[in-house]
């Protein structure tokens, strides 16, 4: 009686269905957990302005929204008081006070906001302050 092998039956083979599984997972947390630009979330409308574009390398951007909230780089500070925005500034900004600092306000924002900010910086040695303004529209000319 002869008893047949099935062993060289058995060819091997590579499933790629759980390793295309695991892809498309890395993918999508990627996707989702990647960082976003901070103009995307805060909303602002610049004040208008002519003038020539500075390019500064690496600013330190302080973003001021029409109800008067700070945000210095990605991080948002919790009161607005001077005191809360310097230690935020500190925070942020470390000990590079040659840094340029470009101060974004939207067009809305109270008054009282804007020279906290100037405030804030100019007690923590920040010089190199930059102003963010939108361009002004060819229609919006008073004529």
């Amino acid at each position: 009686m002869r008893i047949r092998d099935h062993r060289r039956d058995d060819e091997p083979e590579i499933n790629l269905v759980p390793l295309i599984d695991v892809i498309l997972v890395m993918i999508i947390f990627f996707v989702v957990t990647a960082t976003f630009d901070a103009r995307s979330v805060i909303r602002l409308e610049l004040p208008r302005a002519d003038g020539e574009q500075v390019d500064a390398a690496q600013p330190l951007l302080v973003l001021v929204n029409a109800q008067g909230r700070y945000f210095v780089g990605d991080r948002e500070v919790l009161r607005d008081d001077v005191e809360s925005l310097k230690a935020t500034l500190r925070e942020v900004a470390g000990d590079d006070r040659e840094r340029p600092v470009m101060l974004r306000a939207d067009a809305r924002t109270p008054w009282q906001a804007i020279v906290t900010a100037y405030d804030a910086l100019g007690q923590l040695g920040f010089r190199r302050i930059l102003n963010a303004t939108a361009p002004h529209d060819a229609g919006d000319a008073a004529g």
